[in-house]
């Protein structure tokens, strides 16, 4: 009888040794969670920490073959192992947006140090847009209700991982002829979700802004400058501003090319001249949105909601054109654009992670289908080449293959294709 109850009390220990060690860890577990649940966008954009990037997941020029839960998940553990820990994705009207936001999250189940946060954004058109009749640019499109109610519906549903609401993408700009709106949409719609915030319907620490072209947030032309845009301004959290340099060697070519002060540089120090006025060139916009905001007596965070470099053209930007688009000029645009926003505390959302061959379907060659850093084959573009010689990738693999180099790593291959600006 005696060693029966030692037997017991042996085992009602081992019981509560285990059901402190399962409780501690159901604790730090929650621990976790709830830490992560904190970090809010004030806490995470312009923090060097937690990079960004624009997003989209799409393999196939066929836009309606969605990227699968594993290809999301594959694509989240790169764009981590990167350091990048905010995304900015659209197509809340597609499965994408909400198959991005479940495999972050069973990514985080199945590791509780995963970090991955999003800016989802709401697509907004004026109404007919898309269609074949004429766009009436002065009423909106009746699916941007449908457009807003689902980013709401998912940032409810994931409260930890959905930071931002983005009201619009390149919605006011005016030379997006086939959907623009004026700034009283954008404007509804962002004070419909900062109500939402104030009645308890959506968390009060999401933030809500737009993002769009840098002259539609008044860094441009006057013709913006209207009494809604300045409502605009004082109801967002922070503004979400693009600025494209790459466009603008062909559309105002301003700071590009080589001046008859350059011409007796090398060939090399004549494009890393070009590229730095690029930078110089996105940092002004950036600059006069900042400007213009302050002379409204308003003073909120600007961000950049995106920014980027192709790789390739065979239009505008490429050898028949401004000879801006191969490997090394986006590396370098790459290094400049996150040295100076990490510096100056800004996120810069840089567009984008991966090449998707969707976006110009009818040109394989369009620059719009080589923004990424890693192409379709799996392969990092001269950006992120220190990255694989350091191993960050090391393990991981997109669509089975692991990430290799573009150009085997050769580097004088690499600098036959890059060209030199054409002269002013």
């Amino acid at each position: 009888m005696k060693n029966f109850f030692k037997i017991c009390s042996y085992i009602t220990v081992i019981c509560l040794v285990f059901s402190c060690k399962d409780n501690t860890k159901s604790e730090n577990k929650e621990a976790i969670v709830n830490q992560e649940s904190s970090r809010n966008a004030k806490d995470i954009l312009g923090n060097p920490a937690y990079l960004a990037m624009s997003y989209g997941g799409y393999r196939e020029i066929d836009h309606g073959v969605e990227p699968t839960i594993m290809q999301l998940k594959e694509d989240m553990k790169i764009l981590s192992a990167m350091g990048v820990k905010v995304l900015r994705t659209y197509k809340v009207h597609l499965p994408h947006a909400a198959n991005v936001l479940k495999a972050i999250s069973e990514l985080k189940q199945e590791d509780a140090n995963f970090e991955m946060y999003v800016m989802l954004g709401a697509w907004i058109d004026c109404k007919n847009a898309w269609t074949d009749q004429e766009p009436d640019h002065n009423q909106e499109s009746e699916r941007n209700a449908v457009e807003i109610k689902e980013a709401v519906r998912l940032a409810n549903k994931y409260p930890d991982i959905v930071k931002v609401i983005a009201v619009g993408n390149e919605a006011m700009v005016k030379w997006a002829a086939s959907y623009y709106v004026q700034p009283w949409v954008i404007l509804k719609w962002v004070n419909h979700l900062q109500e939402l915030k104030k009645s308890g319907s959506l968390s009060k620490d999401l933030w809500i802004t737009s993002s769009d072209n840098f002259a539609s947030w008044g860094g441009g032309d006057a013709e913006y400058h209207v009494e809604d845009l300045n409502k605009l301004i004082a109801a967002v959290d922070f503004l979400s501003v693009h600025t494209y340099p790459m466009h603008d060697t062909h559309y105002n070519p301003v700071f590009w090319g080589v001046s008859a002060s350059e011409k007796e540089l090398s060939d090399i120090e004549k494009i890393d001249a070009s590229m730095l006025r690029a930078k110089e060139y996105a940092m002004s916009q950036y600059n006069n949105v900042s400007k213009y905001m302050k002379s409204l007596g308003t003073d909120k965070p600007i961000h950049i909601g995106e920014t980027g470099w192709a790789t390739t053209s065979n239009g505008h930007y490429g050898p028949e054109g401004s000879k801006a688009t191969d490997e090394y000029k986006e590396a370098l645009y790459y290094k400049h654009m996150r040295e100076w926003t990490n510096e100056e505390g800004i996120s810069c959302f840089y567009f984008e992670g991966f090449d998707e061959q969707w976006k110009d379907a009818a040109n394989p060659l369009g620059s719009e289908n080589h923004f990424g850093l890693i192409n379709l084959e799996g392969e990092a573009k001269y950006a992120l080449w220190n990255s694989v010689d350091n191993g960050i990738f090391e393990g991981l693999t997109r669509d089975g293959k692991p990430i290799t180099k573009t150009y085997n790593g050769n580097r004088e291959e690499l600098m036959k294709e890059v060209l030199v600006p054409p002269y002013k």
